[in-house]
C-alpha cells in the first residue's frame, strides 16, 4: 500500500522497529552511495506526488525560522523584523524561532503557501530526502516519515536497496 496524507502515520508506526534497525545500521556503516541512491529515490517518488494534495508538513510542524528568514520574510511582508517576530514567532525549547501556530499562518485553504517565493529555508529544503550527507538526517527522517508520504516512500524503497 502506498502512503498518502491520511495513512502515512499509521504505516510508519507499523514498521517503526524495522526502520529503526535499518537506520542504526546506516549510521554505523555510512554507505558511500547513500546520497546518490536517496536522491534517485527522492526524484522518483516526488515526481509521483502532489504536495498540494497533502500539506501535512505545513499543517502539523513548524520549521525553524532563521534570522535570515526573518529578515527576508519581514521585508517582503513590509513589516519590521521585531513586529514579524512578535506576531508570528516564538523561541522553542531549543532556542530556535518557530511559528506560534500550526497550521502555518501562511498556509492557504487551498494548501498553497502565501509566502512560497520567500518561505523559510527549512521549508525550501523539506522533506530533506534530497540533501547531502543524508545519514546525518536519519533521526529527522524517522520523524518526518510519519508526516510526509514522500519521506515514507523513500525510506521504504531505500530499505530494499543493496546497501
Amino acid at each position: 500500500m502506498e502512503a498518502d496524507n491520511k495513512n502515512v502515520k499509521a504505516l510508519a508506526q507499523q514498521n517503526q522497529e524495522e526502520t529503526t534497525v535499518f537506520f542504526n545500521r546506516l549510521k554505523r556503516k555510512k554507505p558511500k552511495q547513500l546520497d546518490d541512491i536517496t536522491h534517485r529515490l527522492h526524484d522518483k517518488v516526488s515526481d509521483n506526488f502532489n504536495c498540494l494534495s497533502c500539506a501535512n508538513c505545513c499543517k502539523t510542524i513548524s520549521p525553524i525560522v532563521t534570522v535570515k528568514d526573518i529578515e527576508r520574510i519581514a521585508h517582503k511582508q513590509k513589516m519590521k523584523e521585531v513586529d514579524f517576530i512578535a506576531n508570528y514567532l516564538h523561541l522553542d525549547e531549543d532556542n530556535f524561532y518557530v511559528f506560534n501556530q500550526t497550521p502555518c499562518p501562511f498556509l492557504g485553504a487551498d494548501n498553497y503557501c502565501m509566502i512560497y517565493e520567500y518561505r523559510p529555508k527549512a521549508c525550501r529544503e523539506y522533506p530533506h530526502t534530497d540533501r547531502r550527507r543524508f545519514y546525518q538526517l536519519l533521526d529527522l527522517t524517522m520523524k518526518n516519515r510519519e508526516l510526509c508520504p514522500i519521506v515514507y516512500e523513500v525510506v521504504e524503497r531505500l530499505k530494499k536497496e543493496d546497501l
